[in-house]
């Protein structure tokens, strides 16, 4: 489904409490994850990173003039893919959030944030909140479905199909 609607980390949480839960079980798992952004060409870059899921919204943050940072700044879209860990088990599943990231310039929003997550060095670090255009789990079910759910914004309850 393509749209352009969006949707904050809480709205999620409150359509879907159980799947929400999932994916942010899933993501702390591990603390580095695989952030994909869009290169000044349009083509693909991909970059580790740590995520936060904090007073309903999920955070991006990063060192300021890092090239991930530059690429969401030209153009916002994004997606997150969980760390998978090692072997080939994905306790989980595999989780991907994708959406616009919108930077956060505020001075009170960057102080909240940096009083609950520790950061190198506030002066050199850019935040980004998230508006989400789908999350995705994909997991093997009794050893015989490939099962994909997924969620958009105003696209009703999870989607859910399953293959053999």
């Amino acid at each position: 489904m393509t749209s352009n609607t969006t949707a904050s980390w809480a709205a999620l949480t409150a359509a879907e409490p159980e799947f929400a839960k999932t994916v942010e079980e899933r993501f702390a798992q591990h603390t580095h994850h695989v952030l994909a952004t869009l290169r000044r060409d349009g083509s693909p870059r991909t970059s580790g990173l740590e995520v936060r899921f904090l007073d309903g919204e999920f955070w991006l943050g990063m060192m300021t003039g890092s090239l991930k940072a530059r690429d969401l700044l030209r153009d916002p879209r994004f997606a997150v893919q969980a760390n998978p860990g090692e072997g080939t088990t994905m306790g989980g599943g595999d989780v991907r959030i994708s959406g616009r990231a919108v930077p956060v310039e505020d001075a009170e929003s960057v102080a909240r944030y940096t009083a609950e997550v520790e950061v190198p060095d506030p002066a050199t670090f850019h935040l980004f909140r998230t508006e989400l255009t789908e999350v995705s789990r994909t997991f093997v079910e009794d050893d015989t479905y490939l099962v994909l759910q997924v969620w958009n914004p105003g696209g009703g309850p999870v989607r859910t199909m399953k293959r053999t």
